[in-house]
């Protein structure tokens, strides 16, 4: 049983999930409280789904939550965050963006990622906008200097917007699976921060 206290990490991944090398499903195994956001539909995603997605995650768990989201996941969350009542947003420790991607994903991007087949169409990605409202919760973003799909630049404008601080986290890629971070204890000792704030 949970008390008041109880803060459980719920993560978000994003397009194409996170596999068995993500940084995500290490802290899962390791973190007693955890869950991960399940969707319906990995490869074509579209915001309002995946909100859903985050929505029924949350019904099923008692207590605060702390979101560390990964890649498309964070324009979800923050998608998610928008539709929270007062009530709701008290239980939210805060936000753990990593990696979130310069929106819209052009199709050289998108083609680069590896999720797709060649032959197979690109998403839409509908309703995946880039972000203009400063988000309601405690928030950190992480972006990596050599990130396919955003550079630093458009990584700095993201965090403007939200208007949350961004965290440099050296020349890791996408800081996905490819990365190989692992526990990545430097994204612990981050979500640490926000669980202490």
């Amino acid at each position: 049983m949970l008390d008041e206290d109880d803060i459980t990490l719920i993560t978000v991944p994003g397009w194409g999930n996170s596999g068995a090398e993500h940084w995500q499903t290490a802290w899962e195994r390791s973190y007693p409280l955890a869950r991960r956001v399940e969707q319906d539909d990995w490869l074509y995603p579209e915001c309002e789904a995946w909100v859903d997605g985050i929505r029924r995650t949350l019904e099923q768990v008692p207590g605060r939550w702390m979101l560390a989201a990964h890649s498309l996941g964070c324009h979800a969350a923050a998608a998610w965050l928008r539709t929270l009542s007062l009530r709701e947003q008290k239980r939210l420790q805060g936000l753990l963006l990593v990696a979130p991607p310069a929106l819209p994903i052009s199709e050289i991007r998108a083609r680069a990622s590896g999720e797709l087949p060649e032959d197979a169409p690109l998403p839409a990605f509908a309703g995946f906008n880039a972000p203009t409202l400063r988000l309601s919760a405690p928030a950190l973003l992480v972006a990596s200097r050599d990130d396919l799909f955003c550079d630093m630049a458009e990584a700095e404008a993201m965090a403007q917007a939200w208007g949350c601080p961004l965290v440099d986290a050296g020349a890791h890629g996408h800081l996905g699976s490819a990365a190989r971070l692992g526990q990545w204890r430097f994204g612990q000792d981050l979500l640490q921060e926000l669980m202490l704030a």
